[in-house]
């Protein structure tokens, strides 16, 4: 029997893996998924839940375009030193110049209220 700290065995220490900072690609490409709708079996929950999802984007696609509308017209702002022409605010929104006007104005009416407020 050892006496000296020196003779005696070292217990084995575990050693852990690595923690993993990314995914390993896997050999085969994940299928593609849109909100798990593919994975929905009973038509009627797949009808409520593409239908629920359809019209959100909807409203968010709206939404946007108000946004772009605003932003528009802040951009073509005549009071601004910087105001853009229809042609410049067309080609950052890559639209026609005829669209970039619709949307000037469109824009010009929805500031309508905030300008009332002000």
């Amino acid at each position: 029997m050892p006496d000296s700290p020196a003779e005696t065995p070292e217990p084995t220490r575990r050693q852990r893996p690595a923690q993993l900072l990314f995914e390993p690609q896997s050999a085969e490409p994940e299928p593609e998924r849109f909100f798990d709708l593919e994975s929905i079996d009973d038509p009627a929950e797949l009808l409520r839940r593409s239908t629920e999802l359809a019209l959100a984007f909807r409203a968010a696609a709206e939404r946007a375009t108000d946004f772009q509308a605003v932003a528009a017209a802040q951009l073509a702002d005549p009071r601004r030193f910087d105001a853009l022409s229809n042609t410049e605010v067309a080609e950052r929104a890559d639209w026609t110049p005829d669209y970039a006007a619709k949307m000037i104005e469109y824009g010009r009416g929805l500031l309508q209220p905030r300008r009332h407020e002000d």
